[in-house]
């Protein structure tokens, strides 16, 4: 049996890193826990402060496949490399033919890059594009092919 996971990423405006992800994984905002009719009401129910509130933000994946990722606020900026990335397989991944693959990598690169996303390097295998190396709008790094 496996254990579900999530993975949460520390940024310093979690609402808007949630919107940057959500454009790039085509995840959905997370509803609020089951008996709860909206976020504020389970925040309230558990005592955080109302300051607090905006700390956090989450999407899930709307075909219930891949985890859940939390965007949670903390004070320090980034420091150096990350040492876990994410894949985002924009081109269907490198089983996909090259020739199909590449311009969804393309069209993926140009929605990404108009939504925040900064180009770190292009990278080539066998001759020609394979994929991008980026950074999401608070420099954390993930591949795009």
């Amino acid at each position: 049996m496996s254990t579900r996971w999530s993975l949460t990423i520390d940024c310093a405006h979690p609402a808007r890193l949630a919107q940057f992800w959500e454009l790039a994984l085509g995840h959905a905002p997370k509803p609020p826990p089951e008996g709860f009719g909206s976020w504020e009401e389970w925040l309230e129910r558990f005592g955080v402060p109302e300051d607090e509130w905006g700390d956090g933000a989450y999407l899930t994946d709307p075909d219930g496949q891949g985890p859940s990722l939390s965007f949670l606020k903390v004070p320090e900026a980034k420091a150096g490399k990350n040492r876990l990335h994410l894949d985002v397989q924009a081109g269907g991944g490198r089983a996909v033919p090259w020739e199909v693959r590449w311009p969804r990598v393309q069209e993926a690169l140009g929605r990404l890059t108009a939504a925040g996303a900064t180009v770190l390097g292009e990278h080539e295998a066998q001759g020609r594009p394979d994929h991008y190396v980026l950074a999401d709008p608070e420099g954390n790094e993930f591949c795009l092919l």
